[in-house]
């Protein structure tokens, strides 16, 4: 029964122990990458917007529907 309790207490040390080596980005790392996620969803969201648009126009006039 010893261990149930002591393993709460050794979790914490271990987590601790581990977050140590962990290297955090720099701010300026973490704006530009940032900045990088933003424009390539920008890119993927206009670049469906045409694929859709065109699709359409495809779809339409292949059922010749709003003429």
């Amino acid at each position: 029964m010893s261990g149930a309790l002591t393993a709460p207490a050794k979790f914490l040390r271990e987590v601790r122990a581990e977050m140590v080596k962990v290297t955090w980005p720099s701010r300026k790392e973490t704006l530009i990458t940032t900045g990088l996620v933003l424009a390539m969803a920008a890119l993927a969201a206009i670049f469906f917007f045409v694929a859709d648009q065109l699709f359409g126009i495809g779809v339409r006039a292949l059922f010749g529907i709003g003429q």
